[in-house]
């Protein structure tokens, strides 16, 4: 399917160095070079992308305050998602020696701020394209009063962004037309499926053939019913099925999904409040071992810092 234009506008603690490799580094020769960089300090990757490697995926931050990741390709550099500051997302950016002006665009999940607050400094400052569906171009508009030079697709539909392509696909959240994404590239599949208040069938089935998977586990069932801070209405919404899901969600999600082909788990958007990030992990790591699936690699994401970057 094609898409439409709119309007346009104008070390952990020194860990061991075997930890701080990608996985998508596989080959003996790979590895070499990867350590070489790693024992330098390097956060950036690039110079071992002639060695093999065609794709790279960084989680730039996932939390409730804001959400934001980069893909790069030899076709295309993407975001998904903005919404951390365009400040930071410059900043988190340059940590991979990446800038917003390189960017072939911005596919949004959905209208919330968490995910949309850098489009002011980035696609409305920069004239990046948007890929968004009509209702969420709407709500952006509206909320941030800017105008976007957005790409439409349509929910359900699929498009190519440079040598990737973007299936989307419903999610059941309580935003105007949220939605979900598979990207296919040139080395395998991503995932990503930030915000959903429970599993459906649908979400299971395009996310099944990921090889890289990004999976909301926000809260800790117990630790949000028992949070001071929050109102009981803002609890109930958290908890309904067009909220957010929690880590024995995400951990049944996984467990209905996983398959040989999945090598990278990343448990995204945590709560700072009502989770932990080895709580997230423990409690979906476990569901996987159970099942007999120790190949997939966990990892929970931060809201403060930057994943290290995988690679294929």
């Amino acid at each position: 399917m094609a898409v439409t234009q709119g309007r346009p506008s104008r070390n952990r603690a020194n860990p061991g160095l075997d930890d701080t490799i990608p996985l998508g580094l596989k080959n003996q020769r790979t590895r070499r070079a990867a350590k070489s960089f790693a024992e330098k300090g390097c956060r950036d990757w690039t110079p071992i992308l002639t060695c093999g490697v065609s794709v790279s995926f960084t989680i730039l931050g996932s939390g409730s305050g804001g959400n934001c990741a980069y893909l790069e390709t030899p076709g295309a550099r993407l975001l998904i998602d903005a919404g951390l500051s365009g400040r930071q997302i410059r900043q988190r950016l340059a940590t991979i020696a990446r800038s917003p002006e390189t960017l072939h665009g911005i596919l949004i999940t959905h209208e919330h701020s968490d995910h949309i607050a850098g489009l002011v400094g980035l696609a409305a400052r920069l004239d990046l394209p948007v890929y968004c569906n009509r209702l969420t171009r709407e709500a952006i508009e509206a909320q941030l009063h800017i105008q976007i030079s957005a790409r439409i697709f349509d929910t359900g539909g699929s498009f190519e962004v440079g040598d990737i392509t973007v299936d989307t696909f419903a999610v059941p959240h309580d935003a105007n037309d949220p939605v979900g994404f598979m990207l296919h590239t040139p080395s395998g599949n991503i995932g990503f499926v930030t915000d959903l208040g429970h599993g459906t069938k649908l979400v299971a089935e395009r996310v099944r053939a990921a090889n890289v998977l990004l999976l909301e586990a926000n809260h800790d069932v117990k630790m949000l019913r028992d949070d001071p801070r929050r109102p009981w209405s803002l609890k109930q919404r958290i908890l309904s099925r067009h909220g957010h899901l929690s880590n024995d969600g995400a951990a049944d999600l996984a467990g209905e999904v996983v398959s040989a082909g999945l090598c990278r788990l990343y448990l995204g958007h945590l709560s700072r409040d009502c989770n932990r990030p080895e709580l997230a992990h423990r409690v979906v790591s476990e569901r996987l071992r159970q099942m007999g699936a120790t190949h997939v690699q966990v990892e929970a994401t931060s809201q403060d810092t930057p994943s290290p970057t995988f690679l294929w």
